[in-house]
């Protein structure tokens, strides 16, 4: 008896895609693009991740300091209640190449080369590791022996960590003592209020003008801030950088360029944009005789 067109149909179905054998596949190929799927957007998460926090040299730093700024920080050292002498200067024949170094003066020059220097990448521990017998960690102080002397390859450090006990000839000789970094954001601010480095210090960051004392010393210690001839250095130095400072109050503003100091008082009522004022002359009358 010969298949009606429906069972042709069916038949033709299962000798093509709908056998078990086709069924049984696994989908190897769908698996495999997933899989690169996966992969790729791992590895783009990591680069993405690298870029930010290592920004190349092709990258654009807006955060200040930028690769055109040239700021100034005062830094001393304070070991057991002994203000240490300034860091020697390090400023050698290639000194004007460096984006962190110092003169002798107890004076910081932070002047970023690359955007790997720039923006938030400028902090203490990029001076720290370009100063030779200097080291600086949450636990451990490293100074060279000697810091009046001419700043060589071959100077030793002498370390103090975490818990040491402070060395003779020193006003807390015997003490148990730590590592302690406190900073002030601005020389050029009588107001402005020291503040502790947590963590690891030499992730601070640098601000124009600021002032910083490392310490060796026993716990609950007030470090003190640079002496008077440091933030005198600092802010002979900060005084070649642009910066105006405006403050508005009742009607008056004052503006302050580093160069030269100028006030300017107007009216309650007044714009604190400069004005014109024009005078108009006396109104003449002229009578013709007849």
């Amino acid at each position: 008896m010969p298949r009606n067109s429906a069972g042709k149909w069916v038949a033709r179905a299962g000798a093509t895609g709908g056998s078990r054998t086709y069924r049984g596949q696994t989908p190897i190929n769908w698996y495999a693009a997933l899989t690169v799927i996966v992969v790729l957007g791992v590895l783009s998460l990591v680069f993405a991740m690298y870029e930010y926090r290592n920004p190349g040299a092709g990258a654009t730093t807006t955060t200040p300091p930028t690769t055109k700024t040239t700021w100034y920080a005062g830094i001393n050292f304070n070991i057991c209640g002994k203000v240490q002498p300034n860091l020697a200067s390090n400023a050698t024949s290639t000194g004007s190449k460096k984006a962190f170094y110092t003169t002798g003066d107890g004076v910081i020059t932070v002047s970023p080369k690359t955007n790997t220097e720039a923006g938030k990448n400028a902090v203490l521990g990029k001076f720290v590791s370009g100063y030779h017998g200097l080291t600086l960690s949450a636990t451990q102080l490293g100074l060279p022996p000697s810091t009046t002397a001419k700043h060589s390859s071959s100077t030793t450090s002498t370390i103090y960590k975490n818990g040491d006990k402070c060395p003779k000839g020193t006003p807390d000789a015997g003490q148990p003592a730590e590592v302690q970094v406190t900073y002030w954001p601005s020389a050029t601010l009588q107001s402005a209020k020291a503040k502790s480095a947590t963590g690891d210090p030499s992730t601070l960051r640098f601000t124009h003008n600021q002032l910083i004392t490392v310490g060796f010393v026993p716990p609950g210690t007030k470090l003190a801030k640079p002496n008077s001839s440091i933030i005198l250095a600092v802010l002979q130095k900060g005084s070649s950088t642009s910066t105006t400072t405006t403050t508005a109050a009742s009607g008056a503003t004052t503006t302050t360029p580093t160069t030269s100091s100028t006030s300017t008082t107007a009216a309650s009522n007044s714009t604190t944009a400069s004005s014109t004022t024009t005078t108009v002359a006396p109104t003449t009358t002229t009578t013709s005789k007849k």
